[in-house]
């Protein structure tokens, strides 16, 4: 990978467990949890007596130097070297999406690796130690308890809080201070140890390793209780019927071999696909997103024994299942597993027919992660509300699963709730009053342009699912509604140059039309290919060095915006030509977090937001050409 990644993952496996480097040296700095906060792994090698750090920081220990990093959607791959050996160290998590089993097993590897480059002989150990930071949050004091275990020829350490309480908070900054951690490795003689400094625990394992026989670590951590579903507490899928987390491991042991080459398989199309769809800085940009995107989700079944797919609104509130969150990231998985699109609309489906939810528009989520309870978002004031953004991502969601599966079985379960929401957006969408879109950090806007693009399409949307439903007059009737809500916005948006305006009543404004790509996406024909390719023409007028300002009210850009629109583009180069800045402010940015959504076009920083699954938005090019072509 030739980019530059600001952070790099390395244990990516949900919202709570998550371990990054905030630098591409890996043993530069300490490793953090996304939010920043310390989440301390170290890796040594001793070398005929000599211990060099490779992982992590400690100020003790000098570092081998390190001389190679590569990332694939599935693995982060370093290498070091000194004058007696080089070293090899890979991680990975095998997120595979249409395996649940992987996808949810909360076991991560590391493979270690030497060979001497001196043509001698020498004697290596490899010592890898977590920190008890990763198994409590920050503001609690509690002491952790550890035990030594032997297991099926594993040997393992445990970690945890000595005071359980799974579930017990909720919040955005919040790290998980119930379940425990665990560190294994499975060679016969490896040793695990318990030490402390500065009166912080941590559990290590040593093992002696051999010239080209690669050891393997497994971290893991079992949560005990994943997500707190309308008062029910929810475990993972992956112990849905029992099992243990030391039998996961073990498991996960046996495995490694085959599933590596599958992670392998897996990371390589995806890099083509999107080579193909976008370019070589496209598809490096997807490789480093696909990771974040996953694991900023917790997969859950709910009573019925039915997905849950809930994600977390990272990096701004900690809202659950937040729609205007789901609705961007779609595109990934709708390539890879449109069954997860299902299980993140199901709890809002769930809490919008319950008597809990007062409004005739779609709830903006579900709770504050871990806790779905019902929505916490602007305390329910109707002021704070997303009445047509809501409504219309549900409405384009439930389109897109009913396109990409064949049937629309799932959205004729939700009818009379879909067809509610078109009936506000008929009323309310052709010129919003003054609400909120997804892009709430800008403020409330009255006679938002884009927002009403959102109404249209989903009335498109609509139109759509009637159609599959064999419903061919309230097929006509939608399309219909959502023709003539796009005249109107072609006579009221549009100025007389043909640009167009940020607000119906703001000329000399301009903002990006990113809800309009699904036109193009659906071949829909509402709009003309030849205007939005006039209005990307136009867009690029106003790009600064790192891309084009989200509006004209500011510098600042959403990545996942920035490719969809940039999706719009009849032409490859055009859509290159987009892409390359976006590219650029990751790989220059002196921001070091996990992929920003939201950053500054002019230096590159990252304003807020980190770890979000909205990059999954970032794989719209590819969904486009998929959908396009069949």
């Amino acid at each position: 990978m030739k980019l530059r990644a600001p952070a790099v993952p390395l244990i990516t496996v949900d919202p709570f467990f998550s371990v990054w480097s905030p630098d591409t040296g890996l043993n530069h700095t300490e490793t953090e949890h996304w939010t920043g906060t310390e989440n301390s792994i170290i890796g040594t090698v001793s070398v005929d007596g000599e211990k060099r750090l490779f992982l992590g920081y400690h100020q003790n220990i000098k570092k081998i130097p390190q001389v190679s990093l590569e990332i694939d959607a599935l693995s982060t791959k370093a290498s070091f070297k000194n004058d007696k050996i080089r070293l090899d160290i890979t991680f990975t998590t095998p997120l595979i999406p249409d395996d649940y089993r992987l996808l949810t097993r909360p076991v991560s590897y590391l493979e270690v690796g030497y060979e001497s480059v001196d043509g001698a002989e020498h004697e290596v150990k490899i010592t890898v130690s977590a920190n008890e930071k990763i198994c409590l949050d920050e503001e609690i004091d509690s002491p952790v308890i550890t035990e030594s275990i032997s297991y099926k020829g594993l040997t393992v350490m445990k970690m945890g809080n000595s005071e359980q309480k799974p579930l017990n908070r909720s919040g955005d900054q919040v790290r998980i201070d119930w379940g425990y951690l665990f560190l294994a490795s499975d060679c016969p003689d490896a040793q695990g140890n318990v030490t402390e400094s500065s009166g912080e625990k941590q559990i290590e394992i040593s093992a002696p390793i051999k010239e080209n026989q690669p050891l393997v670590y497994y971290f893991a951590y079992d949560d005990i209780e994943s997500i707190e579903y309308f008062g029910k507490h929810l475990r993972s899928y992956w112990n849905k019927d029992g099992q243990c987390i030391l039998d996961a491991i073990s498991e996960a042991a046996d495995e490694y071999g085959q599933l590596k080459k599958q992670c392998d398989e897996f990371s390589k199309k995806l890099f083509d696909d999107a080579f193909a769809a976008g370019g070589e800085k496209y598809a490096e940009l997807l490789s480093l997103a696909y990771r974040q995107v996953i694991a900023a989700h917790k997969l859950v079944l709910d009573e019925n024994g039915e997905i849950l797919f809930i994600s977390k609104e990272c990096n701004s509130n900690g809202c659950a299942a937040t729609v205007d969150v789901s609705y961007p990231s779609t595109p990934m998985f709708l390539l890879y597993n449109p069954e997860l699109v299902k299980g993140m609309m199901r709890p809002v489906y769930k809490y919008a027919e319950s008597d809990a939810w007062k409004f005739d528009f779609a709830p903006h989520d579900v709770g504050q992660y871990p806790l779905l309870n019902g929505q916490v978002y602007g305390d329910n004031q109707e002021k704070w509300q997303m009445p047509v953004e809501e409504c219309g991502n549900m409405l384009v969601m439930e389109a897109n699963v009913a396109l990409v599966t064949g049937n629309a079985d799932f959205a004729k379960e939700h009818l009379d709730l879909l067809e509610k929401w078109c009936r506000y957006l008929i009323e309310y969408g052709a010129d919003p009053g003054h609400q909120l879109c997804t892009d709430d950090f800008a403020g409330h806007l009255a006679h938002n342009c884009n927002l009403s693009l959102k109404a249209i399409m989903g009335l498109q949307g609509m139109s759509m699912i009637t159609d599959m439903l064999g419903d061919s007059e309230k097929s006509a009737y939608y399309r219909s509604e959502a023709e003539k809500m796009a005249e109107n916005w072609m006579n009221t948006a549009v100025n007389e140059d043909g640009t167009t305006r940020l607000a119906f009543d703001q000329p000399d404004t301009y903002s990006m039309k990113y809800n309009m790509v699904w036109d193009r996406v659906w071949k829909s024909g509402l709009f003309a290919q030849e205007f939005m390719d006039a209005e990307i023409a136009d867009n690029m007028k106003h790009f600064n060095k790192y891309g084009m300002p989200l509006d004209s009210r500011a510098d600042y850009t959403k990545s996942d915006w920035l490719v969809w629109t940039a999706s719009m583009a009849s032409s490859d180069k055009v859509f290159a030509d987009y892409i390359a800045p976006l590219w650029l402010a990751y790989d220059e940015s002196s921001t070091r977090v996990p992929l920003t959504d939201w950053y500054d076009t002019v230096s590159g920083r990252w304003v807020s937001f980190r770890h979000r699954t909205v990059q999954g938005g970032l794989f719209m090019r590819v969904l486009m050409n998929k959908m396009r072509a069949e």
